[in-house]
Order: C-alpha cells, then sequence, then structure tokens
C-alpha cells in the first residue's frame, strides 16, 4: 500500500509539474472550455422542457418554464403514436445512410488521387476547387442546386442534347428523385473538406515502407492496397464512428431550402420536423422531446459502433 501511493504522489508531482510547464497552453483552452459550457452544456437545462406542458406567455420566462405542468412521457408517447412518426424516420434513416454511403468514400477516393498527383500546380487548383462548396453556404448551394435542376435548367439541357429525355424532368417536384439529390448535394458540398485528413493521416506514413514494396515489385495498385489503406483504416474508423453518430442529424438547410410541399413525403426530416411544431406551430415541449429521442438515438448508435470497432479493430474514440 505504501509503494503505491508513494507511486501516486510521484505521478501527482510529475502531472503538476507538467500542467505548470504548460500552463500557457492550458489558458488558451478556457475560451473553447467557456464557449463548450456555455453553447454545448448549458442549453441542456431545456432538455426538461420535454417532460412538461410549456406555454409561452408574455410574463417571466423562467417562471413559466419551471411553474408548467410536468407530464412526464406525453410527448413522446404522442410521437410514437402518431401518423408522421414512421414516416419522418424513414426519410431520416434512407436519407442519411444513403449521404453517408456516397458521402463517405468519394473523399477517401479524392485523397488518394491527389497523393498520386506529382504536379504541384494542378494538385493546388484540384484542392482549392474541391474545398470552395465547403464555405458557400446552404441559402447559395440550394439557389445552384435549383437552378441546375430546373426544367430549363443546365442537367435537363444536357440530357436532351444527349437523347436521354425528350422533355425536362421536375427534380425537385417528385420526391422519389430527393433522396439521392440531397446525398449528391451533401458530398460535392463537404467531399474537398473532409479528404483534408485523409491527407493529413497520407502524409504521416513513413516513405520508406513505399520504397521498400518498390524494391519488391510492387506497384501504385498494390501499394494503396497493402500500405495505404490499412495504414488509413485507424482515421477511417473513427471518421465513420463519427459520422454513424450523426446518422440522425440529416441536418436542416439543405432540407428545408430544397424541400417543398410536392416532396414532402421524402424531404420531411426529424430536424424540419421539429421546427415546424416547435417554430412554427408553437408546440415548444413537442419539439424538445423528438430532438431529445433524436441525441438519444445518436447517442447510442456511437457508444455501439465504437465498442464494435474497439472489439474488431482496436480503434476507438473512448
Amino acid at each position: 500500500m505504501a509503494v503505491k501511493t508513494n507511486n501516486r504522489r510521484e505521478q501527482r508531482k510529475v502531472r503538476v509539474r507538467l500542467m505548470k510547464r504548460q500552463r500557457t497552453l492550458y489558458l488558451m483552452l478556457i475560451p473553447g472550455i467557456l464557449w463548450a459550457l456555455l453553447f454545448a452544456y448549458g442549453p441542456m437545462a431545456g432538455l426538461y422542457m420535454a417532460f412538461i406542458d410549456y406555454q409561452p406567455s408574455l410574463g417571466n420566462f423562467w417562471s413559466n418554464f419551471f411553474g408548467s405542468e410536468f407530464v412526464g412521457l406525453r410527448w413522446f408517447r404522442y410521437f410514437f403514436s402518431g401518423q408522421d412518426f414512421l414516416n419522418v424516420l424513414r426519410n431520416t434513416l434512407c436519407s442519411s445512410i444513403l449521404t453517408l454511403s456516397i458521402g463517405f468514400v468519394i473523399p477517401i477516393f479524392i485523397a488518394l488521387a491527389l497523393n498520386e498527383v506529382r504536379g504541384r500546380f494542378f494538385k493546388r487548383v484540384v484542392q482549392t476547387v474541391s474545398y470552395l462548396p465547403y464555405f458557400i453556404s446552404w441559402v447559395i448551394a440550394a439557389n445552384i442546386i435549383v437552378t441546375l435542376l430546373s426544367s430549363e435548367g443546365l442537367i435537363n439541357q444536357i440530357l436532351i442534347a444527349c437523347g436521354f429525355i425528350d422533355e425536362g424532368i421536375f427534380f425537385l417536384q417528385e420526391g422519389k428523385r430527393f433522396w439521392l439529390i440531397v446525398a449528391l448535394s451533401n458530398t460535392w458540398k463537404d467531399m474537398g473538406y473532409n479528404s483534408i485528413m485523409y491527407l493529413a493521416a497520407i502524409s504521416a506514413i513513413n516513405p520508406e515502407l513505399f520504397e521498400a514494396a518498390q524494391v519488391d515489385g510492387a506497384g501504385r495498385l498494390k501499394q494503396i492496397w497493402y500500405i495505404l489503406l490499412p495504414m488509413l483504416r485507424p482515421t477511417i474508423l473513427i471518421l465513420l464512428i463519427l459520422s454513424i453518430g450523426s446518422l440522425l442529424n440529416t441536418g436542416f438547410d439543405q432540407y428545408f431550402l430544397l424541400g417543398n410541399s410536392l416532396n414532402r413525403q421524402y424531404s420531411d426530416v426529424i430536424d424540419t420536423y421539429t421546427f415546424r411544431y416547435g417554430i412554427q406551430n408553437g408546440m415548444f415541449s413537442y419539439a424538445s422531446a423528438v430532438s431529445m429521442f433524436k441525441s438519444v438515438i445518436a447517442f447510442l448508435l456511437v457508444l455501439t459502433v465504437n465498442t464494435i470497432s474497439k472489439k474488431l479493430e482496436g480503434s476507438h474514440l473512448f
């Protein structure tokens, strides 16, 4: 026991000395910690709204908030038994899975392709062009997509010129195409930015591995298959865990801007559903319950995928 106590004291002293030596870095963490407390953890007190019958009024917010009737799981039962539950859940899951299937693979291919480019100027041009959509707001991006997909837009003109169709297709008026449109739009917007992490991981690989493979007669494809991809596996798994954690968090902007009354059967996801009932209809407690359901499912997904990854590959977040 005395030996363990001495070891703990020594470890504590080492940590204290390390913190004193790196005190500037810890001071730089303070703004980030304050931001997380104020904007990430502070609003979690509002989860109580999902269990009360909150009715906003012109009076004091706190008295209305804590003085509202406690209704327990009423809003959750209302959501699960409603007609919109299955449709909204289907749209959210199908659209997210399709977006994940396309948008997760494309950045890996972009990173691998850019790694093979030897011309610096061409490589920088391609990187810049692929990064730019990420910095465009969804308001502008949605207008570009709507213009391209209109009945007289560029996409229809190309299809007509190639002889694939005789007249323009109303892409955004037909719900069956909406999931694919959103998946491709998300991929186009985020693929350049997401490829940065893979490029950073590739740059950290020891070049001697490739030189040794060349000596053994391995071509570029074999080097990619037997060296690059295995070395990228931990990064891929970590990003996959984070992506699956946000599977129900499809995003609000693209669905709200690209959706309309004609494709609502396919474009109405949890985020737009909570906005419509919470902000437009004033059912704040009901919207809070729906959002809390989404957060709980996302948390369980992260735990599940993280556990599976930890057991199979050894790569995990926690």
